[in-house]
């Protein structure tokens, strides 16, 4: 069964709506240029309500290492994105955390780059200029056809809908999606409805 991952929560009411309705990981945006930006007191105090089995994911974009590691714990985060330009070694500079690295995808991936980052996860999203993240923007599926060369989970993002999900599932095969912006009644605020059909939409069988 692929998990969905609910990303770009501001406040408790959401989170508790995603994970009735079930979502497997919820994001919390630590990048003060997004619209979704959260500071981590208020993220800690929405994730000490939250059961334990949901795992909690704080998205990062060329934060310091001292930032990162400071926000992780205070929050009590369970895996890290990196969704910058981090370097493989510097994604290994956090051993007691699970890090998800993303990339972002215009018209050509370079998979040569993307196994130099032994990383627990891979997180794949739409490139726009103007945007790192929450684009609502889908890419070419078909760019990331070698996915399997991949040793971790893969996580597609960008663009996915209730209507086009099942589809993304069937063409990519990942381990996770990931959305944010679809689901939304404007940045940083969900729309509970959407989220229902969408994660509805994702825990299908798709044979």
């Amino acid at each position: 069964m692929v998990k969905a991952k609910i990303c770009g929560i501001t406040n408790l009411e959401d989170a508790k709506v995603s994970i009735q309705a079930g979502c497997d990981a919820l994001g919390f945006v630590f990048y003060k240029k997004s619209p979704r930006y959260i500071s981590p007191k208020k993220a800690a105090a929405i994730i000490k309500n939250l059961p334990p089995h949901i795992i909690k994911i704080g998205v990062f974009v060329n934060s310091k290492q001292s930032t990162i590691k400071r926000i992780a714990g205070l929050c009590g985060l369970d895996m890290l994105q990196f969704h910058g330009n981090e370097s493989p070694e510097f994604c290994r500079r956090f051993g007691n955390y699970k890090i998800i690295k993303a990339f972002r995808i215009k018209n050509h991936i370079d998979f040569e780059n993307v196994l130099k980052y032994r990383t627990f996860a891979y997180l794949f999203d739409t490139f726009m200029a103007s945007k790192v993240g929450g684009t609502g923007k889908k890419f070419d599926w078909k760019l990331v056809s070698h996915i399997g060369r991949l040793k971790g989970p893969v996580f597609l993002s960008g663009g996915l809908t209730k209507k086009n999900v099942k589809l993304a599932i069937k063409a990519v095969r990942p381990h996770w999606v990931d959305v944010s912006s679809s689901v939304e009644i404007r940045p940083g605020k969900k729309s509970h409805k959407k989220i229902r059909e969408f994660i509805k939409a994702v825990k299908k069988k798709v044979n």
